[in-house]
């Protein structure tokens, strides 16, 4: 966990300067913004949260953080439901998930990472479909049913090694693991998600964080517009944050095979009209197999109104 204040000394003599002058005039200031609990996985469809971390905009629009990193999106979930972070991002069945056990809320439908994911063989192989994978073993991280397949359960960020290793035949993964594994002549692809599945991506937060900051909601969501604007118009300033946290943890990739990988995630914050009936299909397959209890109410469970507010 990082902490950043996102508070400097000219910031706090003008915030507390406004106060003084609102009171003098009779005004009610503005409700003080609370801390966010930003959690995020590390793989490529967390970095758009990792951007809005190192980018400024927070701090721009008078946010303060803390950071939790995890290898995916479901570990960010079940922090959240343990109410040990305020706000994290996953795909839709996560998030089902998520709001049955936890009441967990979506403020915005993120972005698209369907692009992102692929089954990917072992090159040495020769595969070049996904039946062929038969009998295989297939790294995947959700634990879910594949098949005819041996399973191997590990983290997207350990999936490489053991294709290199030959541990494993196959992986289920995403960016910019792929892209590595591409890159370095370890794996061709198979398939890609995109091809049946956009696979949008929510930012939840706890109906908790919601209740007691309406105005935090409205003022980070203003910060991720911003992320949107800056992934279409400064790509590059985008992926040289990003590259940068690879680099730290000892990736060797170049940044053009970075790049690809990154230009795979669409992020485009709003409330696309398909989505409802996605949502839903994704919970029929969910309450079928009894990881939730009922099939939630999507007016209560998808809360537009914040983005309408931060977009005005």
């Amino acid at each position: 966990m990082v902490q950043n204040t996102g508070i400097t000394r000219r910031s706090y003599l003008a915030a507390t300067g406004a106060g003084v002058l609102a009171a003098g005039f009779g005004m009610r200031p503005a409700a003080a913004l609370e801390t966010v609990r930003q959690g995020y996985q590390t793989n490529m469809w967390g970095m758009p949260t990792y951007y809005l971390l190192r980018s400024g905009l927070l701090e721009k629009h008078g946010l303060k953080f803390e950071e939790f990193a995890v290898p995916s999106g479901n570990l960010t979930m079940q922090q959240m439901v343990a109410r040990q972070v305020d706000m994290g991002t996953y795909a839709g069945p996560s998030f089902a998930i998520g709001h049955d056990r936890g009441g967990l809320l979506a403020i915005a439908m993120i972005e698209y990472v369907g692009k992102t994911a692929r089954v990917m063989a072992r090159k040495d192989l020769n595969i070049t479909k996904v039946e062929q994978l038969k009998g295989l073993k297939v790294a995947n991280q959700t634990g879910s049913s594949t098949g005819d397949f041996q399973e191997v359960r590990m983290n997207v960020d350990d999936m490489v090694a053991a294709m290199a290793a030959k541990t494993v035949d196959a992986m289920c993964n995403v960016e910019p693991y792929n892209a590595i594994a591409e890159a370095d002549g370890l794996a061709v692809t198979v398939s890609e998600f995109d091809t049946f599945d956009r696979l949008p991506v929510f930012m939840a937060a706890t109906p908790e964080f919601v209740q007691k900051s309406p105005e935090t909601v409205v003022a980070y969501l203003k910060a991720w517009l911003e992320v949107a604007k800056d992934f279409k118009t400064n790509p590059k300033k985008v992926a040289d944050t990003i590259f940068s946290f690879y680099e730290s943890k000892g990736y060797t990739m170049s940044k053009d095979t970075f790049a690809k990988a990154l230009a795979r995630v669409e992020v485009q914050p709003g409330w696309p009209n398909d989505l409802v009936p996605y949502m839903q299909q994704q919970a029929e397959i969910l309450l079928k197999e009894n990881k939730i209890k009922a099939m939630p109410d999507w007016s209560k469970a998808l809360r537009t109104e914040f983005l309408k507010q931060a977009g005005a």
